[in-house]
């Protein structure tokens, strides 16, 4: 008799770099699907050593019926990159009427340059990438200056 084959499933989380750890929401997450949480948090903080301790990074992570696993990390969130970039803890309560920093061209450029990094944003052109940097700078409150 075959078994059927299962399939494997995606698993979507954000980790601070460095600090993954068994507890939540690591560890709930990939327990309840039969990962060893200890596993995937070893291989991810030897992935992430060279980013800054604690910046949230998102990553995917491929859970196979065997319970195996494959992960991909990606670049922090736009909206984090801009806060930092622009000196400030949280985005605006109303954006639009209130600002809470400014960041330059430069910067737009520079966050646009490493999200362009991710596999999803390759074969996106850096104008537009910029472009939509720009456009989430100002749903955070963040005023571009020229």
């Amino acid at each position: 008799m075959s078994k059927k084959a299962g399939v494997a499933s995606l698993l979507k989380l954000i980790v601070p770099a460095g600090k993954a750890t068994p507890s939540p929401p690591v560890g709930p997450a990939l327990g309840q699907r039969g990962v060893k949480s200890m596993d995937f948090c070893k291989q991810f903080n030897d992935r992430t050593k060279d980013l800054v301790v604690g910046t949230p990074t998102p990553v995917a992570i491929t859970i196979n019926p065997d319970r195996t696993f494959t992960f991909m990390v990606k670049t922090p969130p736009t909206s984090w990159l801009l806060k930092q970039a622009a000196g400030v803890a949280k985005g605006a309560a109303q954006p639009g009427s209130q600002t809470v920093g400014t960041v330059s061209l430069k910067h737009i450029y520079a966050v646009a340059q490493i999200k362009q990094k991710d596999p999803v944003m390759s074969h996106i052109e850096l104008r537009k990438i910029c472009k939509s940097v720009v456009s989430t700078a100002a749903s955070a409150g963040i005023r571009v200056v020229h």
